[in-house]
């Protein structure tokens, strides 16, 4: 089928066969199966795409605000504002960097550790589901080639 010039069937059919095309839309698919379990578990809405956006990028050690803001390719001023509800949480807290009095570190409370371990409870069930439709031995392997793809995308030392 033909739009404007585009050839969307042939479009279509390269996504699918991109390999990083397809994670993307997994991800994007699991993170909103998770948020909405997460938010019914609650009875509303508790949880947002800018939060599970941000928690990769987030440690207990602290990062500063404007390495997430490079990191997610979004202003400081949107991720002031994301860390801030979630500072109203109890979920992050901001601190002095000790090596820059100017600067803020952005770091997990115990109450992020608790939420982030109650996120992966609900991230747990979904996977045992998803075991169940396309095979436990399917997940593992997806499980261990994600793990090798994380170590060889992850920088070097040095890089």
């Amino acid at each position: 089928m033909a739009r404007r010039g585009i050839d969307t069937a042939a479009l279509a059919a390269s996504k699918r066969a991109s390999t990083a095309q397809l994670l993307f839309k997994c991800a994007r698919l699991v993170n909103e199966r998770a948020m909405a379990r997460v938010n019914a578990g609650a009875g509303g809405r508790v949880l947002k795409a800018a939060y599970t956006a941000l928690f990769p990028h987030l440690d207990f050690t602290g990062v500063r605000v404007v390495a997430l803001a490079q990191r997610l390719g979004i202003s400081k001023q949107a991720v002031s504002q994301t860390l801030a509800e979630l500072v109203e949480q109890g979920i992050v807290e901001l601190v002095p960097d000790p090596a820059d009095g100017r600067a803020k570190l952005a770091r997990f409370t115990r109450r992020g550790a608790e939420a982030i371990g109650e996120g992966l409870a609900v991230l747990r069930g979904l996977e045992a589901e998803l075991a169940a439709e396309i095979g436990a031995g399917r997940m593992k392997a997806l499980h261990d080639a994600l793990v090798a793809l994380e170590a060889a995308l992850e920088p070097r030392a040095g890089e």
